[in-house]
């Protein structure tokens, strides 16, 4: 087979199971826009920030990790079983602080204030609830990046797949039922998809008798994926809830869960594309070469992903009335007039996720935190002074802008690496 047909087959392959994803994600949100007003969906939309954020410390954002280390060392199944226990060890270490920190975060944080319109005690009940939740997230999302560093893209298939349709039914029936608060509902979605997701990985040999048995326990080497995994996931749930917030305040809730609509279509947009990249990129720049080989394999690749996003993109202009339909509510129709600036954003964002996941595999540490650290702030700054001058328009004109700045200063970055030969 050759390269072409070669690279298209993964992206189509990795497409079917973003694809699953992207309907989970429209399924809950459909069924959320249906039972919710605009300002509750807002509100929703600060607990799945507050679980994103709970994720990332738990397990340290290391996913890009587990990729890039297990594609490293496939070769060396003694040293790869030392890397996965390394790596199990500081998730254990992450998620006891996480629990602890979302315990006193339960009573000591303005919920009233965070969260408008609901009860505190039943935002607290969502936040423990979570805990198990946010575990299981952990779960599904290092069996499936072990899978992915293992080439094992059918066991990875299977979990991204299944553990989707397991969170659609989840919501659906206690939505359905009542059983449980929609705050509730939202944060145990991953339980049953996580403990499924475990039993699909122990097949392809991770499980935890292979860790724990392990005579190596290495660490070093997942620091650097931590710090570059865990700022950005820390930072950017924070600067969305910050956004929210300041929307609201500025134009009302109602005005905030348009906003939210809008962010949550860029997302779908976002997520697939992020998932094609880490099965596409991922695995071949953690390899050791040389800088004419890198250019060589990553430029057809970034083409070809920039082509596809045009496509989307243009596609999702031309039909967003639909698209807000059908991933939406009638409630939400003004999202297709803000959807333009923000697609230009997603647009560019393609390019920006190819390189930042260059510079993690490479480790370049500090370079990455300090790009997304100026990213982020510039998203937050931006939509502040572009909606003093720009009213509503102003969220996704600093989107469009940073998402374009962002890729032009990595893209220099990237042309500046060393190399290891020349």
């Amino acid at each position: 087979m050759n390269n072409e047909s070669k690279f298209w087959k993964i992206v189509f392959g990795s497409g079917s199971v973003t694809a699953c994803n992207m309907l989970r994600a429209f399924v809950v949100n459909k069924l959320l826009a249906i039972f919710l007003p605009p300002s509750f969906f807002a509100c929703v939309g600060q607990l799945q920030n507050f679980m994103t954020a709970g994720q990332a410390m738990s397990s340290l954002a290391m996913q890009n990790g587990w990729v890039s280390l297990t594609a490293q060392n496939l070769d060396d199944r003694k040293k790869l079983a030392g890397i996965w226990r390394g790596g199990f060890k500081l998730t254990v270490f992450a998620f006891i602080f996480t629990a602890v920190l979302a315990v006193a975060f339960c009573f000591l944080a303005p919920l009233e204030t965070l969260v408008p319109g609901i009860h505190p005690r039943l935002v607290q009940a969502a936040i423990l609830f979570s805990l198990p939740g946010i575990l299981a997230m952990n779960i599904i999302t290092i069996t499936s990046s072990v899978m992915n560093g293992l080439g094992e893209y059918r066991r990875w298939a299977i979990i991204g797949i299944a553990s989707s349709l397991l969170q659609c039914i989840w919501v659906a029936f206690f939505l359905y039922t009542g059983r449980l608060g929609v705050l509730s509902i939202i944060a145990t979605q991953s339980i049953v998809a996580g403990i499924f997701a475990a039993q699909v990985a122990r097949g392809a040999g991770f499980h935890f008798d292979v860790i724990r048995t392990s005579v190596l326990d290495i660490r070093s080497p997942w620091f650097a994926f931590a710090a570059m995994g865990i700022l950005p996931m820390l930072l950017n749930p924070i600067v969305l809830t910050a956004i929210r917030s300041y929307v609201g305040g500025e134009f009302g809730w109602d005005a905030a869960g348009i906003w939210q609509g809008v962010w949550k279509i860029s997302d779908f947009f976002a997520s697939g594309f992020s998932a094609v990249l880490g099965v596409v990129l991922l695995p071949k720049v953690s390899r050791s070469l040389t800088k004419k080989e890198f250019w060589s394999m990553f430029n057809p690749i970034l083409g070809k992903m920039f082509g596809l996003a045009l496509v989307v993109v243009t596609l999702m202009f031309l039909c967003r009335r639909l698209v807000v339909a059908l991933m939406l509510s009638d409630s939400y129709a003004a999202v297709a007039d803000y959807m333009p600036l923000q697609l230009v954003g997603d647009f560019f964002r393609t390019g920006g996720w190819a390189l930042g996941l260059v510079l993690v595999a490479h480790r370049e540490t500090v370079k990455f935190l300090v790009a997304e650290v100026l990213s982020n702030v510039y998203l937050l700054v931006g939509t502040i002074l572009f909606s003093k001058m720009f009213e509503f328009n102003g969220p996704m004109i600093a989107y469009a802008s940073e998402n374009f700045l962002y890729f032009v200063c990595l893209f220099f970055v990237v042309r500046r690496l060393k190399w290891n030969t020349p």
